[in-house]
């Protein structure tokens, strides 16, 4: 049988479950996940190999309708996905009623009709509406085959061997662009800062998750290859923001440095030493030069 190999974009409003979707879907830690709406904030590959071939996923930021330049920085993101990929795996949220955000992805999308494939996740809770959600996908997409329209359950786990068998039924054939083995493409340092930054995301309260973003200023394997030493920095907008990350006595700091290294541990087979720190950026949101650097 002939191989068969996508890159699949997978685009979404904030918080529909993207990034759990390509996490199940590769089978490993590719995105990293919170309640915490926009936690992705890069085009992130996740790999999925089978017999019939290989799709790669590309796990994009929640689009959100906004004027800010962070926000504004990660739509162009999305915008450049969706024309770099094959197919496209357009992800929404059964529990929520679609709005005005919803309604803008959803035009973005009507020129991409051919190669679309809706998801509507979270089907298991009880204020899923799958009749209004269809009713509404079927009318602002009428091109859309309802071959091509899934219900799943990333918690549960349910629909999504199906959701496999249409991407790989509508993928094209072709070489695969991976290794077998692999189920993501990501450089250790950028695993690592973004460990970093969902411990510290679930730990923090407010608006101070929308204003961290961590920095691996040293990365040293030691002993042989065998130990791997990383110093980095949780890095926020205002001074008046580290002690909330530092916490009393160290112990928000400390939380967050454990919490990552339980997870970092899971990824890789070093031994780990983490020297966690927290500094000041200030504005960075606003420094085009960084978030060139950050976003991308």
């Amino acid at each position: 049988m002939d191989k068969k190999s996508a890159i699949v974009a997978v685009i979404g409003r904030p918080s529909v479950g993207k990034s759990s979707l390509v996490n199940l879907l590769c089978g490993g830690k590719v995105s990293i996940v919170s309640p915490v709406p926009q936690t992705t904030r890069n085009a992130i590959r996740g790999i999925l190999t089978r017999p019939e071939g290989q799709l790669v996923f590309v796990d994009t930021p929640g689009r959100h309708v906004s004027e800010r330049k962070f926000n504004k920085k990660l739509v162009e993101i999305s915008d450049r996905v969706l024309d770099d990929s094959d197919l496209i795996l357009y992800v929404t949220d059964l529990s929520r009623p679609p709005g005005e955000e919803e309604e803008a992805l959803v035009k973005k999308l009507v020129p991409y009709s051919g190669r679309l494939i809706a998801a509507l996740n979270k089907t298991d809770l009880p204020e899923a509406d799958a009749a209004g959600t269809l009713s509404f996908i079927c009318e602002r997409l009428p091109a859309l085959r309802s071959s091509s329209i899934i219900k799943i359950s990333c918690r549960l786990k349910e629909g999504i061997e199906q959701l496999v068998s249409v991407l790989f039924e509508k993928a094209e054939e072709g070489d695969i662009l991976y290794p077998e083995e692999y189920y993501t493409d990501q450089e250790i340092s950028f695993r690592v800062t973004e460990i970093i930054r969902e411990q510290a995301v679930l730990r923090l309260r407010e608006e101070l998750p929308h204003s961290i973003y961590v920095e691996a200023a040293d990365l040293e394997l030691k002993n042989g290859g065998k130990d791997l030493w990383i110093r980095a920095f949780i890095i926020t907008e205002r001074e008046s923001q580290k002690g909330m990350i530092v916490g009393k006595g160290g112990a928000m700091i400390k939380a967050i440095r454990l919490a990552a290294l339980k997870e970092l541990k899971k990824i890789f087979d070093y031994k780990i030493d983490l020297d966690l720190r927290v500094k000041t950026g200030k504005d960075w949101r606003s420094n085009d030069k960084l978030l060139k650097r950050l976003v991308r």
